[in-house]
């Protein structure tokens, strides 16, 4: 059964298209079929409405797997830690985990 996962960014932040390569590769690793959503988040309003906590979010069953509670909410882009570095993307394990939650 395919998973629909909502992919969440702003323009001023390119992060995004390195989370949707990784989502692409660990749905492909877990052998599980995932359906991307864009969502661009143009406005602070908007933002302020999804509790959108920077570029790229990734929705998974309606909720942020990778949320932290203290974090900002707004237009920025969003820093991961993946292993011992910093990306803008969780890294391919971490979705992994995300779309192996989601999918049972």
């Amino acid at each position: 059964m395919p998973i629909t996962v909502t992919l969440q960014y702003f323009d001023g932040c390119p992060n995004w298209q390195e989370m949707e390569r990784d989502v692409r590769a660990a749905s492909e690793r877990i052998g599980v079929d995932v359906g991307i959503n864009l969502q661009k988040v143009e406005t602070n309003e908007a933002a302020e409405e999804l509790a959108f906590r920077g570029s790229p979010t990734l929705i998974v069953a309606g909720r942020d797997p990778f949320a932290e509670p203290d974090a900002p909410v707004g237009l920025s882009c969003r820093v991961y830690k993946d292993g011992d570095r910093f990306s803008g993307s969780p890294g391919v394990a971490a979705l992994e985990e995300a779309l192996r939650r989601a999918s049972t």
